[in-house]
């Protein structure tokens, strides 16, 4: 088995935590602010670096437990990590449900549910529930935490490939991504469609993640801090960034050629289009080249708030979905000025880091465990 590294990346934890700032920014309908996130740019968004990352860092998780413990009891934990996050979706789908018909029934605006994807639920609440509860019903703003508890399912025999022949299992993960392609494999949801985001394509990010995780980055260190490399990447984005220009500006749209439209279109999110993940990875190899390991800035308190909501992932995207339909009401019912935008967005993201501080804080708290009882002069401990 290649040896899974102890030493925790504070970089994963810093693009983390800008991914789920932009992802909050991105759930916002109309923001203003989203216009600086990456999805504006080019053919790929946050949920990428997202995915990625959960990959990489449940491979540097559970991959010292599968190595130490055994499948089984890796296993159980994967499994455990999975319920944890399907519990966390129940909870979030009921307050999520219940913030969106308040405000839709306060106000007498129906259209609230419409935007949101609930209408069906106030319909028939009892057949949705239990569609929700087998992930096949989901609000707006709702696809990613289903498609990780997916994935998390699948993961344990994916790691134990991966710890015994990590190239057999990337190309395993490709071929189902493959095949999917080729015969339109996906998950059913309610009341119609398939899922926003397809696990039978998504797991190729996901496993790619673990795959790098698992000694995969090392070996392709030396490639990806080749001038040549770094030159391609950059070149890459500068020929997504023109492309999603002409999505904005329609006069440039006549200066792409006729053939390379009609290759790259269209751009499919849904089942993780090969340009999305070309993008990604560009963007990856940059930032490695701009951001490296051991980076002593990534220790400085600039970076700090992002690092502290990227440790505690889970809360902070529930909070961010939570977060990004108040923002929306409050440009339908109270202003709809950019300053609005730039007051909500900044609150929003402030709210994110708090809530990361406070958890933070709490652990920290419970690591130390109770302290003992303090002795009053004359009495011995546990007379007072």
């Amino acid at each position: 088995m290649p040896p899974v590294s102890t030493e925790r990346d504070l970089r994963l934890d810093l693009f983390r935590g800008l991914a789920l700032w932009l992802i909050f920014l991105d759930h916002i309908p109309s923001n203003a602010v989203s216009w600086i996130t990456i999805r504006n740019y080019g053919f790929s968004d946050a949920t990428e670096i997202f995915v990625f990352i959960s990959g990489f860092t449940a491979a540097f998780v559970y991959g010292r437990a599968m190595r130490d413990n055994g499948f089984v009891v890796a296993s159980a934990r994967v499994l455990k990590r999975a319920w944890q996050i399907y519990v966390a979706h129940v909870f979030l789908f009921a307050i999520y449900l219940a913030e969106i018909a308040y405000i839709a029934q306060s106000f007498e605006n129906p259209l609230y549910t419409e935007e949101m994807g609930i209408r069906d639920f106030l319909k028939e609440p009892d057949v949705t529930i239990l569609q929700a509860l087998m992930l096949k019903f989901k609000p707006v703003n709702m696809d990613v935490l289903p498609l990780y508890i997916v994935l998390l399912l699948g993961f344990a025999p994916t790691l134990w490939l991966l710890l015994r022949a990590p190239s057999l299992a990337l190309i395993a993960s490709a071929t189902l991504y493959a095949l999917t392609w080729v015969f339109g494999w996906s998950l059913p949801a309610y009341p119609s469609g398939t899922w926003v985001f397809n696990p039978f394509a998504w797991q190729l990010l996901f496993t790619f993640g673990a795959w790098c995780a698992l000694g995969g980055a090392q070996s392709l260190s030396r490639a990806l801090s080749s001038k040549v490399t770094v030159g391609l990447a950059i070149a890459y984005l500068v020929f997504a960034f023109c492309i999603a220009m002409t999505w904005y500006f329609p006069r440039l749209g006549p200066y792409v050629p006729k053939i390379v439209a009609e290759v790259i279109y269209p751009i499919d999110k849904a089942n993780l289009d090969v340009l999305r993940i070309m993008h990604f990875l560009s963007l990856a190899v940059v930032t490695i080249w701009l951001v490296p390991r051991g980076w002593p800035a990534l220790r400085s308190r600039i970076f700090w708030p992002a690092i502290v909501c990227g440790q505690h992932s889970l809360e902070i995207f529930c909070l961010g979905v939570f977060l990004s339909f108040a923002g929306h009401f409050v440009f339908m019912e109270v202003s709809n000025r950019v300053i609005t935008h730039v007051i909500v967005s900044v609150a929003g993201i402030a709210a994110m880091v708090g809530a990361a501080a406070l958890l933070s804080w709490y652990k920290r708290v419970e690591r130390q465990g109770p302290r003992p009882p303090t002795t009053k002069p004359g009495f011995a401990v546990g007379d007072a």
